[in-house]
């Protein structure tokens, strides 16, 4: 059991923290995620508990807004969690979704594993792909100052975890690098169902670009 009063607390602490943040992992990402993961958690035996805080706190210090640096997001949570005297064994748990929740180019093997984690995790892959997916992408990709697209330089798919952190290439390979993945990576059978749809969507965005970009349409 946790304070009744945490949730909300942590609301708070979140949007506080996350009030400049860049509008593809600003507080609105954290409630859409919030909200997914309440959505996936109701076919999943899992502790709600630890579902609902570490949707609210994945992504209290992205690790690409801190020079890389993974420690900070887990460490704030962390400091924060014990400021309201909750249990260890579920900050243990959180830091722990916290720190194996990212896609990291896909090609790491992750270290912890939990039901709690694969709600997480699909609530954040979700926010990834569809239309909310398609804004975030190119918003991330204006505020990194990169080209939409350049047919000369090809999508790597197969990229190391320091590879896909300092990649730079266009906006569109993001797709392909990441976005048009995760259809298949998904956990849940409730976040497999949505992701077909929102893949679909990516798809025809992607036919439609494409024939922009020649001039056909």
């Amino acid at each position: 059991m946790i304070n009744p009063d945490l949730i909300p607390k942590t609301i708070l602490f979140v949007k506080e923290k996350l009030e400049n943040a860049e509008g593809g992992h600003d507080w609105f990402h954290i409630e859409r995620v919030y909200k997914n993961t309440l959505l996936i958690s109701k076919n999943e035996a899992c502790d709600t508990a630890v579902v609902q805080l570490g949707a609210l706190l994945h992504d209290i210090a992205d690790s690409k807004f801190h020079n890389g640096d993974e420690t900070v997001g887990p460490r704030i949570a962390r400091e924060f969690l014990e400021s309201e005297n909750v249990d260890e064994e579920i900050i243990e748990h959180v830091v722990n979704i916290i720190e194996n929740i990212s896609y990291k180019g896909g090609n790491f093997e992750k270290k912890f594993t939990s039901i709690e984690l694969n709600v997480v995790q699909d609530a954040d892959r979700l926010d990834a792909i569809g239309a909310i997916g398609i804004a975030r992408t190119f918003n991330y990709g204006g505020f990194k100052n990169r080209m939409l697209y350049d047919p000369e330089i090809a999508p790597n798919s197969s990229m190391s975890k320091e590879e896909y952190k300092n990649n730079d290439s266009p906006t569109l390979n993001h797709f392909y690098e990441k976005l048009l993945l995760l259809k298949d990576k998904m956990n849940t059978e409730t976040g497999k169902q949505i992701a077909q749809e929102r893949h679909r969507y990516m798809e025809g965005f992607l036919a439609q670009f494409y024939a922009e970009w020649e001039g056909e349409k």
